[in-house]
């Protein structure tokens, strides 16, 4: 099925020359990326994987407008977004739903702030939750739900924000080995019902290969794109690709660009 909530737009997503640099002049100074381009074509989930500190967060802050780049510029479509806020979803580690507020209403926020009015808003997410597996939770409150479940309603807050094109910054990272196999199915459901952009980090290869079409290795810092590795294996997936051979030779070959990283990192410091 395909979702009535979502309004197509041209949501190619663009890094144009990225560099940022954290600390002031003739001080001390660390700079997490540098001279970072980078292209997502529309309805492409794309994955970035890197060592802890390669940039991966400042990148997804520099895209959401959270932060500005010391030069360079983000491109969503043919215009620039450099600095605003709210043209992006973006999901963090913490689902930081609002402990007040019933799931249904958490879920709802996005619409929320999008104009939609309450009543209209719970008309549309109350059949997506029910579809989704939180049918029987949505009057509960966070706390009355697990890691997972509180994970699918922040999702889902995500998808309704209607935006096309969602920031996923570690989202499963904190969720045990089981559930964070149920929650990339899941996952991979949602982006082929909703046909959005996305761009999702990891810290997990298997994750990264598993869920794109595309694969993004950066360096540590200074982040740079060492590697962009097209996934050209079949959807739907299940999750028995992890032991086709064309899957181990992809996970084998960003290993070694990882590990040669690690290398090249500890040799010049």
């Amino acid at each position: 099925m395909r979702s009535s909530v979502v309004q197509r737009t041209d949501d190619t997503v663009e890094v144009r020359h990225v560099s940022r640099v954290f600390g002031k002049p003739g001080a001390s100074q660390t700079q997490a990326l540098s001279n970072v381009s980078l292209t997502v074509p529309a309805r492409q989930f794309l994955s970035i994987i890197g060592p802890s500190g390669c940039g991966k967060s400042t990148m997804f802050n520099i895209i959401a407008g959270l932060d500005a780049p010391d030069s360079g510029d983000v491109l969503l479509g043919d215009r620039s977004i450099l600095g605003q806020q709210g043209n992006v979803g973006y999901l963090l580690q913490k689902d930081l739903l609002l402990p007040w507020r019933s799931i249904l209403d958490n879920v709802i926020i996005g619409l929320e702030i999008s104009g939609v009015p309450k009543k209209e808003a719970r008309q549309i997410a109350v059949p997506l939750l029910k579809t989704y597996g939180l049918g029987g939770f949505m009057h509960h409150h966070p706390d009355q739900l697990s890691g997972g479940m509180r994970q699918r309603a922040a999702l889902l807050r995500t998808v309704l924000f209607n935006k096309d094109v969602i920031l996923l910054d570690e989202p499963f990272g904190k969720l045990d080995a089981q559930t964070r196999t149920d929650m990339q199915e899941w996952l991979l459901d949602l982006w082929d019902v909703f046909q959005k952009t996305v761009i999702f980090v990891t810290h997990d290869i298997d994750e990264a290969i598993y869920l794109s079409d595309r694969v993004i290795v950066m360096s540590p810092r200074p982040g740079r794109i060492v590697a962009d590795i097209t996934i050209d294996m079949p959807r739907p997936r299940s999750p028995e690709l992890v032991t086709d051979p064309e899957f181990i030779t992809i996970k084998r070959r960003i290993r070694h660009l990882l590990d040669a990283a690690r290398i090249s990192e500890k040799a010049s410091a």
